[in-house]
């Protein structure tokens, strides 16, 4: 991938993270937690993934973005350690959410994640457009 691509893969999935934060709205109002759960997610791995691709780091599993993630945004102190610890409990809320059964998650839990992953995705946005 030349680097004219991989600016544009960086601006898609940046936007895409957006996209997909909207789209939580839409569930949270129809009390649909899990998958709900599931979009927060993905909206934050969409932004982690361009801060990994714009850093030139390009993990192939959803834990080798949480790895080097950790490892070159949060030790670093790049990311702020609060945020580094949403990203890992918002990817092991997906997992329970998606595969494990008789999963309770309650209205409160997403009014403190959407918030968290809001400030996660906008402040990948700022280090991924200076």
């Amino acid at each position: 991938m030349n680097d004219s691509e991989r600016q544009e893969l960086i601006h898609y999935r940046i936007r895409r993270a957006f996209q997909t934060l909207e789209e939580i709205d839409i569930l949270v109002k129809n009390q649909l937690w899990a998958t709900a759960i599931n979009r927060l997610y993905y909206a934050c791995y969409y932004a982690v993934t361009a801060l990994l691709l714009k850093n030139n780091l390009t993990p192939h599993t959803h834990g080798g973005v949480r790895q080097m993630f950790g490892l070159h945004f949060i030790k670093t102190g790049l990311i702020n350690a609060e945020l580094g610890k949403f990203y890992s409990d918002i990817s092991d809320k997906r997992q329970i959410g998606d595969y494990d059964d008789f999963v309770i998650i309650k209205e409160e839990d997403m009014n403190e994640l959407i918030p968290a992953a809001k400030e996660l995705i906008h402040s990948i946005e700022k280090m991924v457009k200076s």
